[in-house]
């Protein structure tokens, strides 16, 4: 009994320490949406829906990959398609000078979508060979690409054979000028985010049915793999007092030390990512299937 209080101690002290806007408590609450909140339908007008990204005003944009457009939601609630084409663009993220990194996997790059919608291809290959397809993307504080590189076999590619094998999460440096692996030892890697104030990033491996945590170094090396939990994802973010927000059936949501704490049910067969937005930032948006979902929090995402 006294070593279990004695456990219990220690972990609510590592999420103050590490968590300073996170009170004794939040950490006892297991609600990360706000009370008596509904999932709302924003749109079903889509074909898939994936990669939602959000701006320094809170507009959020996101993919219709097989309509192979970007769409924005406005903080007015206004929707329109951004750009289309697009790449065939998948996950995307915002760096610090609001250009849109996407994972525009048509033909295996990564792109960078400046504001007014003219785009630079940053890589499309590793050491001569074609990426598998890039899937999700975070940038870290020093303007670092960390991308997965699963292969999900598209139907606009002709080759059935993955390039890059073992499936792995790379790294490109803030000057756009080296591409390196940052990990591997994955069966499928897929999601990905990171906070880059405390130097974490979250890996999740979907084919393994696993999220794992690195430290990220001083070098940009991911340090440090730890198991965070038992569960797979496709597409993952994170929120302000550290938890974790996981994606497939539904949306599932771990306290920063691993601990499910709710389960946001999803109308849909398959979630594939969500992201916080809105003038406020207590906005969660739910790409699934064919459309997408907000959801009222009293937790802001992490900026």
């Amino acid at each position: 009994m006294q070593k279990n209080l004695l456990m219990s101690s220690i972990t609510v002290l590592f999420c103050i320490l590490a968590y300073p806007e996170r009170s004794i408590a939040q950490e006892a609450s297991t609600e990360v949406t706000a009370k008596g909140a509904e999932i709302k339908l924003l749109s079903a007008d889509y074909k898939f829906t994936e990669g939602p990204a959000v701006d320094s005003q809170g507009n959020v944009y996101f993919t219709d990959q097989p309509n192979d457009r970007i769409v924005r939601w406005s903080t007015d609630g206004k929707l329109e398609t951004w750009l289309q084409p697009c790449g065939r663009s998948n996950g995307l993220f915002f760096d610090r000078e609001q250009n849109l990194i996407a994972c525009a996997d048509e033909k295996n790059e990564l792109w960078r979508i400046a504001p007014d919608k003219t785009h630079q291809v940053l890589v499309s290959d590793f050491e001569g060979k074609l990426f598998n397809g890039p899937n999700d993307v975070w940038v870290a504080g020093d303007g670092a690409l960390y991308f997965t590189d699963p292969f999900y076999k598209r139907p606009y590619w002709q080759r059935t054979e993955a390039s890059q094998m073992p499936q792995r999460v790379y790294r490109m440096s803030p000057d756009y000028k080296k591409i390196t692996i940052a990990a591997e030892e994955f069966r499928q890697p897929n999601g990905i985010v990171g906070d880059a104030k405390r130097k974490l990033l979250f890996v999740a491996d979907i084919g393994a049915g696993k999220t794992y945590r690195f430290n990220i170094a001083d070098d940009g090396a991911l340090v440090d793999r730890q198991l965070f939990c038992e569960m797979g994802s496709d597409g993952m973010t994170l929120d302000s007092q550290g938890n974790l927000y996981l994606t497939g059936k539904g949306v599932t949501v771990f306290s920063s030390t691993g601990v499910k704490l709710q389960t946001i049910a999803v109308p849909e067969n398959w979630t594939a990512n969500v992201c916080f937005g809105g003038s406020d930032n207590k906005t969660l948006f739910i790409t699934a299937s064919d459309s997408v979902y907000t959801m009222a929090m009293h937790v802001s995402g992490l900026k």
